[in-house]
């Protein structure tokens, strides 16, 4: 159960890293930093000229976090991991679909109607 609760977190964080380039706009919007001309403005060039940015940093935090994952678990030498390459596999996998649905969820369903929500033209 404890190991479920680690992979959820590292799950949730790094599809909520992914999603930082629509969740910016909107923040500096909320604490009254920014226009909505320029929030949305930011919004586009970060999600359409920068995303990729914020989708590697994101999976660049999955791996990270699968590393310590499978270090914590006891698989430090590659001999560990050919013996226990099916679970590894299977369970890199199912992490890897689960960040992005949540990064799909965050991005483009919240953040979506937050943005519509405080009044972002997208």
């Amino acid at each position: 159960m404890k190991e479920r609760k680690k992979l959820l977190t590292v799950v949730g964080i790094s599809g909520l890293i992914g999603g930082l380039c629509c969740l910016t706009p909107i923040v500096l919007i909320l604490l009254g930093i920014s226009t909505v001309s320029f929030a949305a403005e930011l919004g586009d060039v970060l999600y359409w000229e920068y995303r990729w940015v914020f989708r590697l940093l994101g999976l660049g935090t999955l791996i990270v976090a699968l590393v310590f994952y499978y270090r914590s678990r006891g698989i430090c030498t590659l001999d560990h991991v050919k013996r226990n390459r099916n679970k590894i596999f299977n369970t890199s996998l199912l992490v890897l679909i689960s960040a992005v649905g949540i990064y799909t969820v965050w991005t483009y369903v919240i953040l979506h109607y937050w943005g519509v929500a405080v009044g972002l033209p997208w």
